[in-house]
Order: C-alpha cells, then structure tokens, then sequence
C-alpha cells in the first residue's frame, strides 16, 4: 500500500506543473444546449412525457469542452475550429473568451451551420437531444486556412489534441499535414478519433478509442477479455503509435504501449450520473499530463480519475485540479497499475 500512496502522491505533485503547460487542440467545435426541466404526467397527446421546463443553459461542447477541460485544470490553451456565422457561433466564441480561450484561431465558415446538440434533461435523466449541424469536410480553402494557424501554434505547444467528432474539420489532407510538423517540433500528439479517417492517424503519442471504434477498426468484435487484448495490439502495432488508450466505460481503461505491455486501469466513479462528455475529459487530461512530462501511464491513471469525477456531475463538464488532486487523494482510485508475472500490467 505504501507504494501506492507514495504513486498517487506524485501524480498530485505534478499537477501544479499544469499551469506552464501550453496545449494546442483542433477539432469539432460544438455548443451543447440544456433545457432543464421536471416530469409530473404523460401527455394526453401522445405517450411522451411532458417537462415542466425551469431553466436553460448553454455549455462548450466537442472540441471546445476540450479546451474547457483543459482550461478548468489550469492549462494555457490554443483552440483551432470552425463556427458558422450564426449567432450560435457567436455564443461559442463568447464562451470561450470567457473561459480565457481567445476566439482568434477559430475560423468562421459562412457555408456551414454551427453544429448544436440541445438535450432536455428531467431531473438527472436526459428526455430527448436533437442536433442541429454541417457534415462535411472544409473546403480545400477552409483546410488550408487551419493548417496556416497550427503552422503558426503549434512549435509553442507542449502538446496537441485532435478531437475528431466526424463533423468535416478534421481531414485527411488536415492530419497529414499536421503529424509530420509535430514530429519535427517533438509535440506529443494525443488523438480521440472517428473511424473513417483512423488509418491516418499514424505514429501518434496516444489514440484513444473506445471499444466499439476499436474494434470496427480492427473488424474484430470484442467479446472477451483476450479480443480486446488481441485488438488493442493489433491497433496500436498497425498504427505505429507510442501507446493506444482503450476507453472501456464502466470497465476502466485499458493502455498498450509500444514494448508490448499492457495496463488494465479499473473505472473509479463511485456514481455514474451522466457520460456526456467523459471522453473530452479524458484526452484533455492526458495530454495535459503528456504536457507536463509525465509518463503516458501516470497521464491515464490521471484520466481515469478525471473521467470519475465528471460522469458524477449531470450534463457537460470539467474537473479542476484541486477536484482532481482530492479524487486522487481520497482514493477514488487504485494504486498506481503494477507489471504481474505474465508481463501484463495491473490495476
């Protein structure tokens, strides 16, 4: 135990490292709407229910809630995206500048609707969520202009995130581009992807899929422990990446490095209220830790624990450090993930 207490004792010592640390993201921009509300009767219309609605609040979503995240753990943070010019693009640059994100790199597209998902929630329980958005990839000119902004951001970056929601900001020709300049400027590369542009995302830091985008990329389904084993390695080796981070919901995380270990990181929420948005957490954290020179595997023991502390908040969400730092210390988590005798590490 003692070697555990002395292992969670440095990831809270790291933390204040945070605040030096600069992290570039690019990715999907969305406004996440919430109309709250409570349920009393069922409608004589038809067999839905009726919400009583009490308030209503906007928060930053996709790529911009990894911003947010990173923001909230105290971070210096570049955000590169697209908006439309609508006054929801408006409300989201607004957001951002008042979170400490300048608005300056954030491209405004007049071909393109911002992409909004309003969710009506009753009580904790999420009623409906309807989507309003662009599915398409940038113009050659609206890509070029993004790839002229990382150029110029990324050799200051400690690290870099791409979010990638399927939404057309993130390209082929865009990730291309921009890999090759990480690489030469030695920045960290940290990857939460979709599946039709997975086969570009060569010799990352960290891709971080869940089970489901793991295994379609893999065309294997995952029914056991040994499948996800099998995809994990399989994934990472086709990718060449340094490690990949198999997000697993209530099972925890699973971690693959490239000297063939891999780290089963059991889920520390002790409540479970809401999902949404966990995923931004989780990379926003990695690559904060990344950022701050930890090892990958002390970086995803953190973004465990970030992920617990936000899936027990209800709606769209951040943790700040001092959050993290008492999660960590209240052990909501594990010790640190230890190498058994079969040469696989444990939680």
């Amino acid at each position: 135990m003692k070697g555990g207490a002395a292992g969670l004792g440095k990831l809270v010592s790291a933390l204040p490292r945070f605040e030096r640390a600069r992290v570039l993201v690019v990715g999907d921009l969305m406004l996440d709407e919430y109309i709250w509300g409570a349920v009393s009767r069922i409608s004589p219309e038809a067999p839905v229910p009726v919400v009583q609605v009490r308030s209503e609040s906007v928060r930053l979503g996709g790529a911009a809630n990894v911003a947010a995240n990173l923001r909230a753990l105290g971070a210096q943070v570049s955000l590169v995206g697209v908006v439309g010019n609508d006054i929801a693009g408006e409300r989201l640059v607004h957001e951002l500048e008042r979170i400490g994100i300048k608005g300056d790199a954030v491209l405004v597209d007049r071909g393109r609707a911002t992409t909004i998902k309003t969710r009506v929630v009753a009580g904790s329980q999420q009623v409906v969520r309807f989507d309003r958005e662009t599915v398409a990839d940038l113009p050659p000119s609206g890509g070029r202009t993004l790839s002229g902004r990382l150029s110029d951001l990324l050799p200051e970056a400690d690290a870099l995130v791409i979010s990638d929601y399927g939404k057309g900001v993130i390209t082929g020709p865009l990730v291309r581009a921009l890999l090759p300049l990480a690489r030469r400027h030695r920045v960290p590369v940290v990857v939460d992807p979709k599946l039709a542009l997975f086969r570009f995302y060569r010799r990352v830091t960290v891709i971080t899929p869940n089970t489901h985008e793991a295994a379609a990329a893999a065309a294997r389904p995952i029914r056991s422990e040994d499948d996800l084993v099998a995809v994990g390695k399989t994934l990472r080796a086709r990718l060449d990446a340094d490690s990949l981070l198999m997000t697993r919901g209530e099972e925890g995380m699973s971690l693959f490095e490239r000297d063939g270990s891999v780290t089963r990181i059991p889920a520390v929420a002790k409540e479970v209220y809401d999902v949404t948005g966990a995923g931004d957490t989780v990379v926003a954290t990695l690559a904060l830790g990344l950022a701050a020179r930890l090892p990958v595997r002390q970086a995803a023991m953190l973004a465990n624990q970030a992920a617990g502390v936000v899936v027990g908040k209800v709606g769209t969400a951040t943790v700040g450090r001092e959050e993290l730092a008492q999660a960590v210390l209240d052990g909501a988590g594990p010790p640190l993930p230890r190498r058994d005798p079969s040469g696989e590490r444990t939680g």
